[in-house]
């Protein structure tokens, strides 16, 4: 069997899944302390330790992904205090000593898609979660791209919509991508959560305008063949096919891309591409150790 964490800055969502990466059993609880939350995940994997073969974890960050960094594992300059420089991989090893596959939790969730979603038979596949905050992962050869660390493409700088008053909710950039388009960015927007939105609030066209700048920065950037835009604020069944109209004419016929419609989705997988994701990476430390 393998293991799944999936680790937020809200909640740890832990799982166990076989071969076919089938979700056996899942459970969630609060992102709290490390000692604390890691001591509940613990709890959750001794049940089926004689038969845990890996874990791979999917976590907030940002992360050190480099193997031979002396802070490879660490949680690094996350803005949640308790976390900073925590050492995530060094302290499950101490509860299991097996194989532990190590990412970002939108990598994980571009993997899932990747493996088992709309990225699969693909060869370069993004996917971003646009939620409480917004993320971005991507894939080319079934690698992930990264260099110094991983991308923080939910940081890029967006153009500011015309009829948008709201100065950004980012504290470093105040006008990204994720300052300007993430669910807390709505609400303080708007005073109200973007569920509780009417889906023919103006509010969702300056969205859509965000979302749509993400698209066409990454169309240029990494010519992929799949953007999948997943995470609670895409759940917005009007929002993908705004993104879709407004990202066709940003791009302007400068390049062609696939159908728009196969283009930009959202994810196959839905809420279970991190955990599928988390899963497949274990299964594949299992393979490479």
């Amino acid at each position: 069997m393998y293991g799944s964490i999936e680790a937020g800055g809200t909640k740890f969502v832990c799982a166990i899944g076989n071969s076919k990466l089938e979700i056996l059993e899942r459970v969630s609880f609060p992102t709290t302390t490390p000692d604390e939350t890691l001591e509940q995940v613990a709890a959750f994997f001794k049940q089926y330790q004689t038969q845990l073969a890996s874990i791979g974890v999917g976590s907030f960050g940002p992360i050190d992904i480099h193997h031979d960094s002396v802070t490879y594992g660490h949680i690094t300059s996350t803005p949640k205090l308790a976390w900073q420089n925590f050492d995530f991989v060094g302290t499950l090893k101490k509860y299991f000593n097996i194989p532990i596959a190590w990412t970002t939790d939108v990598n994980a969730a571009c993997y899932g898609e990747y493996v088992a979603g709309n990225g699969k038979g693909l060869t370069s596949v993004v996917y971003y979660t646009v939620g409480t905050g917004i993320g971005g992962g991507a894939l080319q050869n079934g690698a992930f791209v990264e260099g110094f660390s991983h991308p923080e493409m939910g940081h890029m700088l967006v153009k500011r919509h015309p009829e948008d008053t709201f100065l950004g909710n980012c504290p470093f950039h105040q006008d990204c991508l994720e300052g300007m388009a993430a669910g807390p960015a709505l609400e303080k927007r708007t005073g109200t959560k973007g569920e509780n939105l009417l889906a023919e609030d103006p509010v969702w066209e300056i969205e859509a305008d965000y979302i749509s700048q993400c698209a066409y920065n990454t169309t240029l950037m990494f010519a992929p063949d799949i953007i999948i835009f997943g995470g609670g604020v895409m759940k917005q069944d009007h929002m993908k096919k705004k993104v879709q109209e407004k990202f066709a004419k940003l791009v302007n016929h400068y390049v062609t891309t696939p159908a728009v419609e196969e283009y930009i989705v959202t994810p196959k997988l839905g809420d279970n591409a991190g955990t599928i994701g988390c899963l497949a990476l274990a299964q594949d430390a299992t393979i490479n150790a």
